[in-house]
Parts: C-alpha cells; sequence; structure tokens
C-alpha cells in the first residue's frame, strides 16, 4: 500500500490536487471515507460529516476499515443522501460505492506522482473509473472552490491518461 510507504517528510510534497499538498489530500481522503461510510450506514449526513480529518497511519488505516465495513453491510440499492453528490435526491448506494472507486483509483495516482513514483491500475479498474468519468459534467460547476475536479483537459493517450483528463489532472505532471 502507497500509503504506507509516506515518511512525515512527504506530507508537504505538492499533488496534482491544485493548491494540495499530500497532508491535505491525505486528510481529504481520511474525511472521505469516513463521510461515505457514515452515509452509507445512516442513509445521509450533513457536509461536515466528509471535512478533512488528521491524517496518520492509524487514522488512515481507521477510516479505510469502516468504509470497506459499511460497503460491504450495505443494501446497494438502498437510497441515501450524499450531499457532495446530490444534496436533495436520494441516489443508490451503489452510486456512492462508484464516486468513491473513481475517487480512490484516482487520488492513489495523485498520491504516487506526489512521491515520484508511477502509478497506473490494472486494464479493467481503468475501464470501470472511464465509465464513471464519462458523464460527470464539465461545465462552470468545476470552476467552484473546493470542486472536486477541475475542468478537463486535452488528451489523446491511453485509456488511463484520458481518464485523469476528463477529471481535469495532467496525465504527465510531476512533482
Amino acid at each position: 500500500m502507497i500509503v504506507a510507504r509516506i515518511a512525515e517528510s512527504d506530507l508537504a510534497r505538492r499533488t496534482p490536487c491544485a493548491s494540495w499538498d499530500l497532508r491535505q489530500l491525505l486528510e481529504h481522503m481520511v474525511g472521505q471515507h469516513v463521510g461515505f461510510a457514515t452515509v452509507v450506514r445512516a442513509g445521509a449526513a450533513d457536509a461536515s460529516a466528509y471535512a478533512p480529518q488528521p491524517f496518520t497511519p492509524a487514522s488512515w488505516s481507521t477510516s479505510v476499515d469502516e468504509l470497506l465495513a459499511a460497503f460491504a453491510a450495505a443494501d446497494l440499492g438502498a437510497q441515501v443522501v450524499q450531499v457532495e453528490l446530490h444534496p436533495t435526491r436520494p441516489l443508490p448506494v451503489e452510486v456512492l460505492v462508484q464516486a468513491q472507486f473513481l475517487d480512490t483509483v484516482v487520488h492513489t495516482w495523485d498520491v504516487a506522482v506526489a512521491l515520484g513514483e508511477a502509478f497506473s491500475p490494472e486494464p479493467d479498474v481503468v475501464d470501470a473509473v472511464l465509465r464513471i468519468a464519462q458523464p460527470i459534467p464539465d461545465d462552470e460547476r468545476r470552476d467552484r472552490p473546493g470542486a472536486p475536479f477541475a475542468r478537463a483537459v486535452p488528451s489523446d493517450g491511453s485509456p488511463w491518461d484520458r481518464t485523469l483528463a476528463l477529471l481535469g489532472r495532467d496525465p504527465h505532471w510531476s512533482a
């Protein structure tokens, strides 16, 4: 696991995520794990459930375990209100699983390249993430502070490069 190799000195590294350093990215991810787990278990949660949380190896492991347990016990057809995806309309848990899957795979790339490492998911993972990313609107919502993705950038590379570009990331970004 790439996160297990992160040293304290790495946390100030830049990432492909706009103005986030590695610590801020990991704190965002811990908060997202906890928020998604909360909404899947409770059916709804306010925006504070997704707030960034301090990153430590222990908080990371706990948040991942909590997320996996919540998803494993979930009814994929159950309806929940996830305020970050749609603040008023209930969505099937399956949609949350897809959103979290996309977020996890793309942020794994963010973390890897911030550390100067290469990361390219298996082809079936790329295909799944690309299918989830393609319908995400590339509109003015991406211009707002705190938007989950920047505007799409051009790419005619591999399916993984196209996936990253659809989500506003330069596939050739390096620290």
